[in-house]
């Protein structure tokens, strides 16, 4: 960025003496001096600021143009997760903002704020070159901000923005003396911010929270007043590259004196987190004068024109007031600063589904339906005297009293399984807390409650689906009728063998005595053999059945789970993902332009 001078118009300085002190941790000292003017000497140029080109509007610049837009996006997305009190503070950013978008920046407002009797009004009236803000012993003195403008020049007037601080039109002044190095400066006189009457401290609130820079004055009695640095300075420690800090009544000290009040300065205000413009970085200038007899008034003068020439004061405001937000929102957008949470995973799904598969008992109705497929293979491949054998048992149990569908219970498929509500609720809670893990804990919370809302009628919903959709009924091979065929040509062996063997021990005459022997054996024989190939053949169609309706149940728990439990998480996840997207955006520096979060 380049660099360049706002140098004072002669004759604008007076006799001064201008001392910056020992600059804290390098041990030089700065110190300049001149002699008595008459009017025509000039004081010797402070450090230059260094002086961007103008912004196009109070949010000029595309990196804090994408921030607000990002902050915006923000809190809109996040309005119905987070209390109203949570984002207060951005919403009102954002209003200020965008009001002082509105208004013109060829203006900057510049407040002097400070404690009772540090020389506030008097400082006031040394810049504007005349008596314009009540200076005087009586405290408070100043009880409504007074403002003096210099004109800018162009077709923009002030009265916008003095509308906007809402200071009367009776504290409303204009410089008498014409300063180009000022013009378009707005500055004010506040009330003390300690001031025992609340309403002064109400109002210096309320004007601190809507300048573009502040000018901090303090006087070498009250200079680490804990008030001041801990609800002031260190609270505008991100707004220091639009502050100044000033030691005013330096003529009160020694020389030396007044190089060591400002080291200890430096140090408190290093302490309460304040960066110092030194060495050429961004930060808070520090500088020692004296309102009264004018030492140090022009180098003072020569920053502030700096500050406003830059017409930039706006913009570093509100890209301050973003960093402070985006700062505090922090917590609520990133835990503990950790990476993107993975959210919702595939093994986390996977493992979701498996639990409800376990919860409508999917397996065991899939092994369920494999026995009935064997079983029923068995009745259609076994002998017939297993069979007998088998409708025996189940008279007798009949006869004990059991239910016929008790006694018939191995012959039948198993019925339809029952939900299990509790194994339901557990997959739901496990799959929230790893949905949730390292989610800030809002989001966390929003994610639970999506799991839980949707839970709640998920067991009635998979007894739904298991009700309209049973299973469907075993098919019977064709070679199953073969078998059976085979079953009845084998026990009509056995009988005519048995016959013609009975027939032939009584003596009647018969076609040889190994035939009949031969028929019995092969039928009692074959019989069983039958059986056995045909229940060692029914095995693998029976296993995939049985997967297939284990297959069947998990799929309607699955989907019924999707549908009713991960989607709204989804969607929370997916809400989180977009509101820390914008959060990243807002609390870049760059706008965004170099950051490129892994959000998965």
């Amino acid at each position: 960025m380049a660099e360049t001078h706002v140098d004072l118009p002669a004759g604008s300085g007076t006799g001064t003496r201008t001392r910056t002190g020992t600059h804290a941790g390098t041990g030089t000292e700065a110190r300049s001096e001149t002699g008595t003017g008459t009017g025509t000497g000039e004081a010797p140029p402070a450090a230059p600021l260094p002086v961007a080109a103008p912004a196009e509007g109070a949010a000029g610049g595309g990196a804090l143009k994408a921030r607000l837009g990002a902050l915006r996006e923000l809190v809109g997305l996040s309005r119905t997760r987070l209390d109203d009190e949570v984002l207060a503070e951005a919403g009102r950013v954002l209003d200020e903002a965008a009001a002082r978008d509105r208004l013109p920046t060829v203006y900057t407002t510049v407040a002097i704020a400070g404690a009772t009797g540090s020389g506030k009004s008097t400082l006031f009236n040394a810049l504007a070159g005349a008596q314009l803000s009540e200076a005087g012993v009586r405290r408070p003195t100043t009880a409504t901000a007074v403002s003096c403008t210099w004109e800018a020049g162009d077709e923009e007037t002030p009265d916008g923005l003095l509308e906007r601080l809402a200071i009367p039109a009776r504290a409303r002044r204009r410089a008498h003396v014409v300063d180009t190095a000022l013009r378009g400066l707005i500055l004010l006189d506040l009330p003390d911010h300690d001031s025992v009457d609340t309403a002064h401290r109400d109002q210096v609130d309320r004007l601190l929270a809507l300048v573009d820079a502040v000018i901090w004055v303090v006087d070498p009695e009250k200079y680490a007043d804990a008030v001041l640095h801990e609800r002031y300075l260190g609270a505008f420690a991100g707004h220091a590259d639009v502050s100044l800090i000033v030691l005013n009544q330096a003529d009160r000290l020694p020389d030396e004196a007044v190089d060591a009040v400002l080291d200890d300065l430096r140090r408190l205000l290093d302490e309460r987190g304040v960066a110092l413009g030194e060495h050429g970085e961004p930060g808070a200038g520090v500088l020692a004068v004296s309102a009264l007899t004018g030492d140090g008034v022009a180098e003072l003068r020569q920053l502030v024109g700096e500050l406003v020439a830059a017409r930039t004061a706006a913009a570093r405001r509100l890209a301050a007031d973003v960093d402070g937000v985006a700062r505090r929102l922090g917590p609520v957008y990133i835990a503990d600063g950790a990476e993107a949470p993975v959210g919702l995973t595939t093994r986390a799904r996977e493992e979701f589904e498996d639990r409800l598969a376990t919860a409508v008992g999917a397996q065991a109705a899939g092994r369920a339906a494999e026995r009935g497929w064997l079983r029923r293979a068995d009745r259609a491949c076994g002998t017939p005297w297993a069979q007998a054998v088998r409708r025996l048992a189940i008279h007798q149990a009949e006869r004990r009293g059991e239910p016929p569908a008790l006694a018939a219970k191995r012959l039948r498929a198993a019925s339809p399984p029952v939900v299990a509500r509790a194994a339901v609720e557990q997959a739901v809670r496990r799959l929230a807390a790893d949905a949730s893990d390292g989610l800030p804990e809002p989001w966390a919370r929003a994610v639970r409650d999506a799991a839980r809302h949707g839970a709640e009628e998920l067991p009635r919903s998979l007894e739904s689906a298991l009700n309209e959709h049973p299973a469907g009924a075993l098919p019977r091979p064709r070679w199953w009728s073969a078998a059976g065929a085979g079953q009845a040509v084998l026990l009509a062996a056995q009988f005519l063998g048995l016959c013609w063997l009975v027939t032939a021990v009584v003596g009647q005459p018969v076609v040889g005595r190994w035939l009949p022997l031969a028929l019995l054996l092969g039928g009692s024989v074959g019989g069983p053999l039958l059986a056995w190939g045909g229940a060692a053949a029914a095995r693998g169609p029976a296993h995939a059945w049985g997967r297939q309706e284990e297959w069947r149940l998990r799929r309607l728990a699955a989907d019924r789970g999707h549908s009713q439990v991960l989607e709204p998480v989804a969607a929370e996840l997916m809400r989180y993902r977009e509101v820390r997207e914008r959060y990243v955006v807002a609390a870049s520096p760059s706008g965004g332009s170099e950051v490129s979060p892994t959000i998965r």
